[in-house]
């Protein structure tokens, strides 16, 4: 083997009450890759993410990071061992600042105690930090509007600034465009693109649009009726008629 390994599974299965959600599963996701996971509705992309994120248990097989077993790990261990993670919609904490939300970030990373009544001039470097993540996402004019008020886009940058002050190695999004005007998908995904090239980081991004991801992934991991249906390169992906019937019934 001539990579690093970032993410790898190994027959991994997740039912709920029976019913299979994610069947024998095995992929390797190669240090600095992007990936993109792709697949109709129920296809269980956001259930495979769930998995690698520590967000739900597989029921049998295993998940490796960094060549470290994390199957059983809770998130915030994954976190520590470089893995970031957003979801479909903001987590952020909507009574505070986007430079509270993005400084207790990178206070946490830095070993602070993340304690949100700490004077955010108490830890300089933190706060530098947040500055520069907020700016790298277009943010800089909204460092002291309160969370609530940002609107759906900008929220999603707020997302991505956190995780630039957690300085992941792996970064798993789980459709960061949905609901997003159709206006502020290139930009977010320009942001998205600069974390893989910029970064080095490895890029796991869940998206159902082809035409807003091929032009960014290494390859593309098909998911349908929770198995993994192909994975190949975008043009192969595309080309495949397997595929095709997955998504519209029919061969293009």
């Amino acid at each position: 083997m001539d990579y690093t390994c970032a993410i790898r599974t190994d027959a991994l299965d997740y039912r709920i009450g029976g019913v299979s959600i994610i069947n024998d599963v095995s992929l390797e996701i190669r240090d600095g890759e992007f990936l993109v996971v792709i697949g109709p509705n129920g296809a269980g992309k956001t259930t495979l993410v769930n998995l690698l994120s520590g967000v739900a248990r597989p029921t049998s097989g295993s998940i490796e990071l960094y060549g470290a077993d994390v199957t059983h790990a809770p998130p915030y261990e994954r976190a520590r061992r470089g893995l970031g993670r957003t979801f479909q919609t903001s987590s952020v904490f909507l009574a505070l600042s986007a430079l509270e939300n993005v400084r207790l970030a990178a206070q946490a990373h830095l070993g602070g105690s993340g304690a949100v009544w700490r004077l955010a001039d108490s830890n300089r470097d933190a706060l530098e930090r947040a500055h520069a993540a907020l700016a790298s996402v277009g943010l800089t004019q909204r460092i002291n509007a309160p969370a609530s008020a940002l609107s759906h886009g900008e929220k999603r940058k707020l997302d991505l600034a956190i995780l630039l002050c957690l300085e992941p190695r792996a970064i798993v999004l789980d459709e960061p465009t949905a609901g997003m005007a159709v206006e502020d998908v290139p930009e977010i995904l320009s942001l998205v693109s600069a974390m893989h090239r910029e970064r080095g980081a490895t890029v796991v991004m869940v998206e159902h649009r082809l035409d807003l991801v091929s032009q960014l992934a290494d390859r593309m991991a098909v998911m349908h009726h929770g198995s993994l249906l192909a994975i190949d390169t975008p043009e192969r992906v595309i080309a495949n008629e397997t595929v095709q019937t997955a998504y519209l019934g029919d061969p293009l």
